[in-house]
């Protein structure tokens, strides 16, 4: 394995690893505040994530395609597709569903939100079990497409 191919598993580590989180252990307690302190803790979450985020995104995906680039009809290369499969759906999701949603999101008064805004968080939440599901397995098909090289 190269070391595009190690930093590409690397970050897609740490996109899963912070999907992972914010999947299991932001949203649970976000369920249980009053309104109004659910919303200014969301927001505060936006503003941070939507830097921290990309930070990982960015390299995630120039460093998978790079490896998959470089491994073209290698052993393990399936796997490889398959992972950069798993980072286009959560790319989609992601631009075309959360980053919406989270524009509007900051937009909201938290004292005085949008009728229907728990709706919002609904939607928000059943595309961030795609995108979390995505990133775990683009880190488990860059995984396996690692072990599959190593085994030849």
């Amino acid at each position: 394995m190269n070391v595009v191919a190690f930093v590409s598993i690397f970050f897609a580590g740490l996109l899963a690893g912070a999907e992972y989180a914010v999947r299991c252990g932001v949203r649970r307690p976000l369920a249980v505040l009053a309104d109004q302190q659910h919303i200014e803790l969301r927001q505060a979450l936006i503003r941070s994530l939507r830097i921290a985020v990309p930070a990982v995104y960015v390299p995630t995906l120039a460093t998978a395609m790079a490896a998959t680039v470089g491994n073209a009809g290698g052993r393990g290369f399936d796997f490889q597709c398959a992972g950069m499969a798993a980072l286009l759906l959560w790319t989609v999701t992601t631009f075309a569903g959360t980053v919406p949603i989270n524009a509007g999101v900051l937009a909201w008064s938290a004292g005085a939100p949008p009728h229907g805004w728990q709706a919002v968080i609904r939607r928000w939440e059943r595309l961030d079990n795609v995108r979390t599901w995505a990133a775990a397995a683009a880190f488990a098909c860059f995984l396996g497409g690692a072990a599959r090289l190593a085994s030849g």
